[in-house]
């Protein structure tokens, strides 16, 4: 008999005492493939992501526009879906204070993308104002490729950092 690569459990299910499905099902199987062990951790990690977004929503709302490597171009998709996602919140500008924080790979040095990520928040203020959102609303955080959400050693993490994230926040009074 093998033994579980997995950690004991408790008597509700996992190691931290929540009962998750997947990690039941995948000590059930008892199996010490690398394969399990790494859809285990995954599953945990998908998990935990998704009670701290669930956590993160609560707070505020947020949507990512995605553009080319070298790039503040954005085209009629995104923009059109930006527009929309701005016209589906009631009340936004009574509830919400906007948000845009500008991002890039590292590619290209410093300077090249400070002022890559400016252009990039530019040009979603620009959609913004034509929405007729005040500009006095807006606040603007450039961080070119420092304070990366995803690897930049991975050609997907840069892809993913290659964005504006526009993020509405509530209100406080």
């Amino acid at each position: 008999m093998t033994q579980s690569p997995f950690p004991a459990r408790s008597q509700a299910g996992s190691p931290d005492g929540k009962n998750f499905s997947t990690l039941n099902l995948l000590e059930q199987l008892s199996c010490n493939s690398f394969v399990t062990l790494i859809m285990l951790r995954l599953s945990l990690f998908l998990m935990l992501l998704g009670s701290q977004a669930i956590a993160q929503q609560q707070d505020e709302i947020r949507k990512s526009i995605y553009f080319d490597g070298g790039s503040y171009y954005i085209d009629e998709y995104q923009a059109g879906d930006l527009a929309h996602w701005l016209d589906s919140i009631p009340n936004l500008l009574d509830k919400y204070e906007i948000q845009l924080i500008s991002h890039t790979d590292p590619i290209g040095g410093k300077r090249y993308n400070e002022m890559l990520s400016r252009l990039r928040s530019e040009a979603v203020f620009d959609i913004l104002v034509q929405k007729d959102i005040p500009e006095k609303v807006i606040h603007v955080k450039d961080w070119a490729f420092e304070n990366p959400v995803y690897s930049n050693t991975t050609h997907q993490g840069m892809m993913m950092n290659r964005r504006v994230d526009v993020i509405l926040r509530p209100v406080v009074f």
